[in-house]
């Protein structure tokens, strides 16, 4: 006996592939004459480590079907937080998306747009044939990540992890600091009593998020928040105490100093807390697999998180 097959409904569809949540990339190239072409995108994925391989999926029916299939060459842009006005640019019809953009082109002939959080250049690998789809598999050429926190796109939405994160908090007296990383270093500071600690402050009426932007002022102005790393209550201050882990796109400061993750056992830390928190930071930096400390000063679990 045959089974009947009940058709899908592409709008529910649509909705089920929006649980997913994704980041935001635009992907560009150029034409023969030099034109540049580029539309937003969440359907990008890494595919190959060696050799180095990424996709991304185009509609048949888009306009820059054509452009994106027979060039040979394209680029990724993955957008940083404070880049959704971009993404609108390049989402909407437009006679010129690029005019009033920032960009520079790349050795393999593909728009690089500026202030992203990573970039990676690229020819055409191979086009796989997907239904109304086709998937652009390409082999990077060259590479850059910044070190910003990426734009997200969630249920036909966009959202920032600091700022999703930052609309959790809690707490009568909040004290916001950051672990400011950079490849295998952490931003320290020394405090008057010879210890080390993170750049902190106590957050006022204006929020997490303001006084997360004025630690980076003082500490690291190109420095981004990705998500929260520990919430834990001191019951001997009475402080809530919440670390945001941060990127830079280099090991400079505007004070304090970068730290070799190796070298932290060396130092003087402000208290233990701070101590077993930067320990399991180094080994999870190790792994690529970071958690979520909560509980208190003392004691607590943590959750696994997968930015």
């Amino acid at each position: 006996m045959s089974q009947e097959t009940v058709p899908i409904n592409t709008r529910e569809l649509r909705d089920a592939f929006g649980a997913f949540m994704t980041g935001v990339t635009i992907v560009t190239t150029a034409t023969d004459d030099g034109k540049p072409r580029g539309f937003t995108a969440n359907s990008f994925s890494s595919v190959s480590l060696d050799p180095a391989l990424l996709l991304v999926s185009i509609a048949k029916t888009s306009s820059n079907y054509k452009a994106f299939s027979s060039t040979g060459h394209f680029a990724i842009n993955i957008l940083a937080e404070g880049q959704k006005d971009l993404s609108n640019t390049f989402a909407r019809p437009s006679d010129d998306r690029f005019a009033n953009v920032h960009w520079q082109m790349s050795a393999n002939g593909n728009p690089l747009l500026g202030g992203v959080s990573a970039w990676f250049d690229c020819t055409t690998h191979h086009i796989v044939d997907a239904g109304d789809h086709a998937v652009i598999i390409g082999k990077v050429e060259a590479f850059r990540s910044a070190g910003y926190a990426g734009l997200g796109y969630y249920r036909g939405g966009y959202f920032t992890p600091a700022k999703v994160s930052a609309e959790v908090i809690a707490g009568p007296s909040v004290i916001v600091s950051a672990i400011i990383a950079r490849d295998d270093k952490v931003l320290l500071v020394k405090r008057p009593n010879d210890t080390w600690g993170l750049p902190s402050r106590e957050m006022g009426k204006e929020g997490a998020d303001k006084t997360l932007a004025a630690l980076f002022r003082e500490y690291q102005p190109e420095a981004s928040a990705s998500f929260i790393y520990s919430v834990y209550n001191n019951t001997e201050t009475r402080h809530q105490y919440i670390t945001f882990l941060c990127s830079a796109p280099d090991d400079s400061a505007a004070s304090g100093k970068f730290v070799d993750l190796d070298d932290i056992g060396t130092l003087t830390l402000q208290d233990s807390a701070l101590a077993n928190m930067l320990e399991r930071y180094r080994k999870e930096s190790q792994l690529g697999n970071y958690g979520l400390y909560l509980g208190d000063h003392s004691s607590g679990t943590v959750r696994p998180l997968h930015p």
